[in-house]
């Protein structure tokens, strides 16, 4: 984890309006902005967070500096916390920095190889009104970081710096532009022969072979190049500084060098080292770039044209006004007032004509804006251009995925078939698809569910990997992660094989277990027996004894629920008192024996029939085709909604379906309506789960308190101290 300040070098803009406005800006992307935080501020919509923050800062009139930290979190490559640990982690850095009581907004990014997120803070105390600058909070943000990497268990990452500013300056440009620096192309061409010279002369030869020259500036050295860059020759090396060198060669004597010969190499904005020769798209970018430069130009030149001829229009017109008000035959004080209106009249016309040019000057740059080379790779490859996008993907600063990816296990490449559209592409050439709610990134040898990994879009990256993989495919990650994997392929019938052994038998073993009621289903159908209960006479005894072994082997019906009891011994043949009975004697049209009449004996007659009151047969209490179906609908309804309001304020606890696998207690925490169907709200630790529910459970419900403990039967029953609620 990284903590920087990003400083502003100008007063101007110290802008918390654009700047916030540039964090929530979705750039027509889904995956770009996460939660949005407000902290100590009286309202949680943005626009009213800005004009209280703005109206604080203009408390203080005094201070002269900044008045926005803009603060930086990054995480390595890879690494996903939770939205609450993020925010933990937000609130311990800004306490740390002695922000704690400051108004601030953090915005989490997705849009990028890094997880990171933006925290824009307000400075001005919102009660006392004085600044805060922190000091060198560089350091503290270092020791707050390590701090927190050991707590919370996050990658550990080296926050001692071991290099000058100007140093790491200059990897950061080559980092992000893509451009080789002049510092870094000093560093790898001539720094070696620069160490080895022995004299004055003897260093200024091979700064004229290269292109350079060494100057004394200030208290000290730097090296220019031939196009006016230069860099501090200390910042190139500590033996390269004024003091060092005067030391070993004696006071400073400048190139006695005249003469203009071409020099041997001389530094020039290239790409950084590739793995791919990038020489013709290089070529086509600085071609293109003065284009846009030159089309700037020109049609810059040509809306001021537009801006002069309006106004020198405007005041000829008025002055055409002015002189028929002389000509006319009214009083002085009518003159007077047909002047001041024309005057008026055209230092309105101005300052319309002013305000469309310089909004037509702001969509101009906009349009021609410069681009570094890493972001018109970028461009490119959103465009389609493979070329590009395997630029990016060859950069030295381009890293694979890791943690839960899928990739392939082989050495098959297809092109993918799926329906995702794409959304972005970062600059390590990463490229975000959108499948429904889930986020999937693609770095040309994997594939990696970044967000929303449900069924779905485990699902979408399953398929996606198989069409452009090949049947054969890996999974690297978290064991729960392999696990959802497998039950994934195996629940959508994707028929891809794990290149793992392990994975691949357990995906055969689901498998097997799947397929056990159907096998036993197609053999009865085949030996054509009816034995057992039937529920349509001759073409259902299948069925029913695929039921019946299906209860008898894992005592759960084809519903998820407990089988019925009373089912009677396993047999070719069932006994008597299991055949014929009246259970589903609403179902049968016709009532068929198939054999001679027989005989039941006392014993066989079940004794919940004889001289005894009615009992549940089953505590199923609601109907399995409608109060089921209406309440899951009503309870992912009711999810979605509480989804949507967790994203925006965190302290909302994590909600989802009741999942009868977890054991643990669960307390009641109250009912809800959904479009017309109840649901009941169990508390589990910090989770919510969502029950549907009958109207009889809702009304007994009401008789809880929230906070009781309850249990969960598996038939869906909710009760409390023994008693079935």
């Amino acid at each position: 984890m990284i903590a920087k300040q990003v400083a502003m070098k100008s007063v101007t803009k110290s802008d918390f309006a654009e700047l916030i406005k540039y964090l929530t800006d979705e750039q027509d992307k889904n995956e770009r902005v996460g939660f949005v935080s407000v902290t100590n501020c009286q309202s949680d919509r943005t626009d009213a967070v800005i004009l209280e923050i703005i109206n604080t800062q203009g408390k203080n009139t005094r201070a002269e500096s900044d008045k926005t930290f803009h603060l930086v979190v990054s995480f390595p490559v890879g690494e996903q916390p939770n939205d609450m640990i993020l925010k933990k982690i937000e609130t311990k850095i800004c306490d740390g920095l002695g922000y704690g009581e400051h108004q601030r907004v953090s915005v989490m990014h997705h849009d990028t190889d890094n997880l990171h997120i933006h925290i824009a803070i307000n400075k001005i105390h919102p009660t006392l009104y004085t600044i805060l600058d922190p000091y060198y909070s560089h350091k503290v943000l270092g020791q707050l970081c390590e701090k927190l990497e050991q707590e919370y268990g996050l990658t550990q990452v080296n926050h001692k710096a071991n290099k000058a500013g100007s140093e790491n300056r200059a990897l950061a440009m080559e980092h992000h532009a893509g451009v080789e620096s002049l510092l870094g192309w000093i560093k790898r061409e001539c720094l070696d022969q620069m160490q080895a010279a022995t004299s004055w002369a003897e260093i200024h030869q091979v700064m004229d072979e290269n292109g350079l020259e060494l100057k004394e500036r200030g208290n000290g050295l730097v090296i220019t190049n031939q196009d006016g860059l230069m860099v501090k020759a200390s910042s190139v090396a500590r033996e390269l500084s004024k003091g060092k060198l005067e030391n070993k060669f004696g006071t400073f004597a400048p190139s006695s060098h005249t003469e203009t010969e071409k020099p041997k190499r001389s530094y020039e904005a290239r790409p950084v080292r590739s793995h791919v020769d990038t020489t013709l798209l290089f070529a086509r970018y600085k071609t293109e770039q003065q284009g846009r430069s030159a089309n700037r130009t020109r049609e810059w030149k040509i809306a001021r044209d537009h801006k002069n001829r309006g106004i020198e229009e405007a005041k000829r017109s008025a002055k055409l006004k002015r002189a028929a008000i002389k000509l006319m035959g009214s009083s002085r004080a009518e003159k007077k007032l047909l002047y001041s209106l024309t005057s008026t009249a055209l230092r309105n016309k101005i300052k319309t004509i002013n305000e469309q040019y310089r909004q037509d000057k702001e969509t101009l740059f906009k349009k021609y804006q410069p681009q570094q080379w890493a972001d018109w790779l970028r461009s490119q490859a959103t465009e389609g251009d493979t070329e590009a996008l395997a630029a990016l993907r060859a950069r030295e600063a381009a890293q694979g995925l890791k943690g839960n990816v899928v990739g392939a296990g082989g050495d098959q490449r297809m092109r993918s078939n799926v329906k995702a559209s794409q959304d972005s592409v970062t600059k390590k050439g990463t490229i975000i698809y959108r499948v429904g709610a889930s986020a999937i990134r693609d770095d040309g040898d994997k594939l990696k569910v970044s967000r929303g990994a449900t069924t779905d879009g485990l699902e979408a990256a399953l398929r996606m990997a198989m069409e452009r993989y090949g049947n054969l495919i890996t999974v690297n990650g978290t064991d729960d992660f392999k696990e959802k994997i497998v039950r994934t392929a195996v629940s959508s019938h994707i028929p891809v094989t794990f290149a793992d052994a392990s994975l691949e038998r357990r995906r055969q073993s689901l498998l097997s277990s799947n397929n056990q009621p159907e096998n036993k289903h197609d053999s009865t159908n085949k030996r054509g027996r009816r034995t057992g209960s039937g529920i349509s006479g001759v073409g259902s005894a299948g069925a029913a004894t695929s039921r019946t072994a299906d209860s008898v082997n894992n005592g759960i019906n084809r519903f998820g629920f407990p089988s019925k009891p009373n089912i009677g011994r396993v047999g070719k043949a069932p006994p008597p008192e299991a055949r014929n009975g009246l259970r589903n004697l609403s179902h049968v049209p016709v009532v068929r024996f198939a054999s001679g009449s027989e005989v039941l004996l006392p014993g066989n007659v079940p004794h919940h029939l004889e001289q005894q009151g009615t009992q549940p047969d089953n505590e199923l209490r609601r109907s399995i085709f409608g109060t089921v179906t209406a309440g899951l609908a009503a309870a992912d309804s009711y999810i979605a909604e509480r989804e949507k309001t967790r994203l925006k304020v965190l302290d909302i606890s994590n909600i989802t379906q009741y999942n009868y696998d977890k054991g643990g207690p669960t307390v009641f925490a109250g009912t809800r309506q959904v479009d017309g169907q109840i649901v009941a709200l169990l508390k589990r630790r910090e989770e919510i789960m969502v029950l549907p529910i009958d109207d009889a459970t809702a009304r007994r419900l009401k008789r809880l308190a929230v906070g009781d403990a309850v249990t969960v039967t598996a038939n869906g029953a909710i009760k409390r101290k023994g008693r079935s609620r």
